[in-house]
């Protein structure tokens, strides 16, 4: 489980094909400090498990419903990710709850500049994702924990903050770039126990 709280910006060495699937190898600092093998990095919000360490880096496969979901094979050398460790049983919940199954990927719709170094951010959700996307709710975008500012149809809008922008991301995205969400685990348990009650 993880926070949304992005740890470290780390850097695509490579990603590299296999029979089925991908190996991706991500260069990186922070988080390795107490890695291990086999330990789970968030990579853009996907949960993926370490098969090598280095001192300067990682690796870790793609399985092929990975590569399906997730933005994680359109990455290419030099590409920034967003990286975070799982939370600790005895760590603070800075952000939400986060599983590191990515639900689908969004669109960038907009991202503009609102003053004092703020932005605006605006995702086009997939249509079967927006019926867990509330106001004031949070919504993990490439792994960055973010709370909804505005839904206007399947498009959600959010506020970001100048160390969000500065320490993530975000700064890189294009128009028409697709993002992984991961909506909140809480409204999809409730939609099942709701539909189970009737």
């Amino acid at each position: 489980m993880f926070t949304g709280i992005v740890e470290e910006l780390g850097r695509v060495v490579e990603l590299a094909a296999k029979e089925t699937g991908a190996r991706l190898k991500v260069k990186c600092g922070e988080i390795l400090h107490d890695a291990t093998v086999g330990a789970s990095i968030a990579v853009n919000g996907a949960c993926l498990t370490a098969v090598e360490l280095a001192e300067d880096g990682f690796a870790a496969d793609l399985a092929p419903e990975t590569l399906k979901r997730t933005n994680l094979g359109r990455l290419a050398a030099d590409s920034l990710v967003n990286l975070e460790r799982p939370l600790r049983a005895n760590g603070r919940l800075d952000g939400h709850f986060v599983l590191g199954h990515v639900d689908g990927t969004a669109e960038i719709v907009s991202l503009e500049a609102l003053g004092g170094e703020n932005w605006w951010l605006r995702i086009r959700m997939p249509s079967e994702l927006t019926r867990y996307v509330v106001s004031k709710g949070s919504v993990a975008v490439d792994g960055i924990s973010l709370t909804v500012a505005e839904i206007r149809g399947d498009v959600a809008g959010f506020t970001i903050i100048p160390y969000t922008y500065e320490h993530t991301t975000l700064g890189g995205y294009t128009l028409g770039a697709r993002v992984n969400v991961e909506t909140d685990i809480l409204a999809k348990h409730l939609e099942k126990l709701a539909a189970a009650g009737r």
